[in-house]
């Protein structure tokens, strides 16, 4: 869409308010709006002004004006705002240099397209995720200097098929029971229906939604497969539209790997294959029926996995999550279907264009500019090295004793041990330029002080239940 056409499309739908978009360096969209009479075509070129100093991760005060480019490609009408409103996500420029600003996530992505296809790899990387959510009632949480607790509440949730709930209808899913029941107990059917048809509103496409393991409202809705950068926005819009309409029934919801203990969290298994002059280039006669390209990226992504979770598992809590005995992927190993397995090889279809790796290890906290990029990164790296996926495991890890599982790699035990991997192994990363030591750095260095640390500094309510009386 030209400067032009998004007038044209502003005035055709009624529009008086445009709502400009943009992600922070961990993953959340800030916004800002403004009468569209304000704006004109150069809007398109030389963007229009912010302070960069409130955006977590980005700029000092002292060098805190910067420049919000919007791109007439991304303008959609949002559907949350009372009166017809225009939106458009934004690319973030240096105001002085007129260079695209290094932290600014999307530029990221931008970059790691162009990147593979100056390799001569691809042309083309493809990504699908499957965002996994919880639908709650109510949530309450405080942490001060005396207080310190979290309270969640659902009407699914099977501590309370015992609820005074004039009746209770005892139709609860149970602890890790919730995957594919139908109604009564599935309550969220049409709840999630209704974000499915917010999405293909605006030109997403759903593949599919339906009820998780986990007790309490867990749900997926799955998008189909586009090009990175159009991906990682239409992620933004996801997890936008599945708040919103949560919110519209008065419900809420949490993107949170590991909301409840000793059930299943939520993960975003992410497919990803490379393409070239529109043609799969991973189908082939290796193990699974796939290329040798494909074995060698998945070998590039297992090899730097650990450094790769630093940004697709990029939360303490994504680590309650990455733990042997749930469904989630601890072992670095790729599997045709074993769903134990860190990649997977989805086996549903041998048709060649339905040839992809699936990474399993990541959740929907993640930054998905960041994390699928870093995720690309580490596949060319593993194309350009010939780097050898490992023998597969195809056997059930829980018939497994523990000096067999100990010969496999597994991912990292805490973010803490992510990013220690990520300060050690992220030379892979800054090829072409597409990631630079400053984000790296930057990245490492808000986890570790404004979370990590943060962290160890508070009293976990369980370790009164432990050390109280000692």
């Amino acid at each position: 869409m030209t400067p032009k056409e998004f007038f044209e499309f502003a005035k055709k739908n009624d529009a008086k308010m445009v709502d400009l978009k943009f992600t922070d360096l961990l993953g959340a969209w800030q916004h800002c709006s403004f009468p569209i009479g304000t704006w004109d075509e150069d809007t398109f070129t030389n963007g229009v002004g912010f302070d960069g100093s409130s955006i977590r991760g980005w700029q000092g005060i002292h060098v805190s004006d910067m420049l919000a480019v919007p791109d007439a490609d991304t303008v959609r009408i949002d559907p949350f705002f009372a009166k017809p409103t225009v939106s458009v996500i934004a690319n973030i420029v240096d105001p002085i240099t007129g260079k695209d600003y290094s932290r600014d996530p999307r530029h990221v992505a931008r970059k790691g397209a162009e990147y593979l296809k100056e390799t001569g790899i691809a042309d083309t990387c493809y990504i699908g995720p499957e965002p996994e959510f919880f639908i709650f009632d109510e949530v309450r949480y405080e942490q001060n200097q005396h207080t310190g607790y979290y309270k969640i509440d659902s009407a699914e949730g099977a501590w309370n098929t015992a609820r005074f709930e004039e009746p209770n209808l005892g139709y609860k899913p149970s602890y890790k029971g919730g995957y594919f029941p139908v109604s009564p107990t599935d309550t969220y059917h049409d709840m999630r229906g209704e974000m499915s048809d917010e999405m293909e509103k605006i030109g997403i496409v759903v593949e599919a939604h339906h009820h998780e393991v986990g007790t309490a409202g867990q749900s997926e809705i799955d998008m189909k497969f586009e090009p990175l950068v159009k991906m990682a926005d239409q992620f933004m819009w996801f997890k936008y539209i599945v708040k919103n309409v949560a919110k519209r029934h008065g419900k809420t919801v949490t993107f949170m790997p590991k909301p409840i203990f000793e059930d299943n969290g939520s993960g975003m298994h992410t497919h990803l294959s490379l393409w070239k002059d529109g043609k799969p280039l991973f189908a082939g006669e290796g193990y699974a029926g796939m290329s040798e390209l494909a074995l060698h990226c998945i070998g590039g992504v297992l090899a730097h996995a650990p450094a790769l979770l630093a940004f697709a598992a990029p939360t303490t809590n994504s680590y309650r999550r990455l733990v042997p005995g749930f469904e989630a992927p601890v072992n670095l190993v790729m599997s045709a279907r074993n769903r134990s397995a860190g990649i997977r090889i989805p086996m549903y279809s041998q048709n060649p264009k339905a040839k992809r790796m699936e990474f399993r290890c990541p959740d929907p906290t993640a930054n998905g500019y960041l994390a699928w990029t870093a995720m690309l990164m580490a596949a060319i790296d593993g194309a350009k090295n010939k780097t050898d996926p490992g023998k597969p495991l195809d056997v059930d890890i829980y018939e497994m004793d523990a000096d067999e599982l100990a010969k496999h790699r597994h991912t990292p035990k805490s973010l803490e041990e992510a990013i220690d991997a990520l300060e050690a192994d992220h030379k892979f990363l800054t090829e072409g330029g597409v990631f630079t030591d400053d984000l790296v750095q930057g990245w490492i260095t808000w986890k570790r002080e404004e979370e990590l640390q943060e962290m160890a500094l508070r009293p976990h309510p369980h370790e009164f239940h432990m050390y109280y009386d000692s």
